[in-house]
């Protein structure tokens, strides 16, 4: 999710939900203690320089029972943010500690923010090595028209 994206969100919602994908929720008096960007400068193993800028939301349990965030409230923290840091329409990423840290995509399913699972994967596939792997799909599952589309 862009950041336009959850400012378009947070002009219809009521309230500030977040939860994982496994269904577990976010307290609801959790606080946004940072709005900022994440710049990563790196090097694949196919020897690739790569840049990302993620603009990072950071939530935290406060055990301040009786907060809660309201929508115009998160709105005014990310117009500062992208005003103060010149912040881009980035993705957003999502910084959660459950056990420890945990970087989540973001996404939205009607009614609650929902966090992510984000996964590793090689970006240089071609170059690295890693054997290229045929899926062989159950014959319940194969599409009922060929690839070349000679069934229509």
């Amino acid at each position: 999710m862009k950041l336009s994206e959850i400012k378009k969100i947070l002009e219809t919602v009521q309230t500030v939900r977040f939860k994982l994908e496994n269904g577990a929720t976010v307290p609801d008096h959790f606080h946004v203690t940072e709005v900022g960007v994440v710049s990563k400068h790196f090097i694949d193993c196919g020897g690739t320089v790569r840049k990302e800028n993620m603009a990072n939301f950071q939530l935290w349990d406060a055990n301040d029972y009786e907060h809660r965030l309201k929508p115009a409230k998160l709105r005014n923290i990310i117009a500062l943010s992208e005003k103060v840091l010149d912040m881009q329409d980035l993705d957003i990423e999502v910084e959660y500690q459950a056990g420890t840290i945990g970087k989540y995509d973001l996404g939205f399913d009607g009614s609650d923010f929902v966090l992510l699972d984000k996964r590793t994967a090689c970006l240089a596939n071609d170059s690295c090595g890693m054997p290229k792997k045929s899926i062989q799909l159950p014959e319940s599952e194969k599409p009922l028209c060929a690839p070349d589309g000679n069934c229509c």
